[in-house]
């Protein structure tokens, strides 16, 4: 079979398996280190023991905004909307399961104090819609719920915990609408440990968007359109990933949405790093050149996904195939409130 062929990616996951709460102690989750063909079982606080003195953590700072909203048409009609990419400061992509129901110049109820229209509906199902608002994001606070991924299903989904549970402790930039799960691991208490220990911390900007959950419909891979995510990787990031690789250090991106950012701009400079602001549609799968990073922690993501590709691109096909499959067998967590693993570069 070709080696790009979808059906390479796809695996049975028991549904037991899917977490839909996170740990009360995130650093306690396990994490898989993965070495070609070698497993070892650890918890993320092995980290300690599993970095070096001068390699450097690479985190993506976004900030998840509250982006599920709940509003009605003025028939009275209810209307559920995940908004997913930021057009401009007034217009945002969105995706709307009742779609059929809307039409151009439709307004959306959400409160007294809080409405949008419908500007647009684009032909891959997407709403365009338009908020007239220069505090968008206070409202949303206010009237929105944190945009959990559809696998995780419980009877109250809009709990407070989320605002909190589905934020990583270095969400600082508002912009997302699912987060970056593999900084979700990391505390205060093991943040300290390890820059006691030496190595050291970064951080870049990608603002992940729902599209993320989207699964690979196309049978070749290379025919799949990947979406597109915004993005910053500052000056001083880069003079420290330089400074790392320089004195020997490992460059260790904490989620793939981290890996595309360092990727994409090296990538697109003949694998050198240049601050950049800007759209990232990278794809990576099998056959990508990696120009910076060295070693990957990552949740375990969808079968059939682009992450998984992504993952296998990194450290192997054949490895990550076994490596999922003792996850399942000793009984892993899997997706965005599961665990992790800890990839070395094949």
């Amino acid at each position: 079979m070709n080696s790009l062929h979808i059906n390479n990616f796809d695996f049975i996951l028991p549904e037991s398996l899917i977490s839909h709460n996170p740990l009360n102690d995130r650093s306690q989750a396990k994490l898989l280190h993965v070495n070609g063909n070698n497993f070892a079982d650890h918890h993320v606080a092995d980290l300690i023991n599993l970095l070096n003195k001068d390699d450097l953590l690479i985190f993506n700072n976004t900030k998840v905004i509250p982006a599920r909203l709940v509003g009605r048409k003025e028939t009275g009609a209810i209307i559920n909307i995940t908004l997913h990419y930021r057009v401009d400061n007034k217009h945002w992509l969105a995706f709307i399961k009742n779609a059929k129901r809307l039409h151009v110049g439709d307004s959306i109820i959400f409160a007294n104090d809080f409405q949008c229209s419908v500007v647009e509906k684009l032909e891959s199902g997407e709403v365009k819609l338009f908020f007239d608002y220069d505090n968008l994001f206070e409202m949303l606070e206010k009237y929105g719920f944190m945009p959990l991924p559809p696998y995780i299903k419980r009877e109250n989904i809009n709990e407070e915990g989320d605002k909190t549970n589905y934020q990583s402790i270095f969400a600082k930039i508002e912009g997302a609408v699912a987060a970056p799960t593999a900084s979700l691991h990391f505390t205060e208490d093991l943040i300290a440990k390890l820059q006691e220990k030496g190595v050291q911390a970064a951080f870049l900007t990608l603002h992940v968007g729902a599209g993320t959950f989207l699964p690979v419909k196309v049978e070749n891979i290379e025919d799949h359109k990947m979406h597109k995510e915004y993005g910053e990787l500052s000056a001083e990031t880069i003079e420290k990933i330089n400074a790392t690789k320089k004195n020997g250090g490992k460059i260790v991106a904490v989620g793939t949405t981290a890996m595309r950012v360092l990727e994409y701009v090296a990538k697109e400079n003949n694998g050198e790093l240049k601050p950049f602001a800007g759209e990232i549609d990278l794809f990576i799968y099998e056959g990508f050149k990696f120009h910076v990073v060295d070693r990957l922690i990552t949740n375990f993501h969808l079968p059939k996904s682009t992450l998984f590709m992504l993952v296998s691109a990194f450290a192997g096909l054949a490895s990550m195939q076994k490596a999922y499959q003792h996850a399942i067998e000793k009984e892993y967590r899997f997706f965005s409130y599961g665990d992790c693993c800890l990839l070395e570069k094949l």
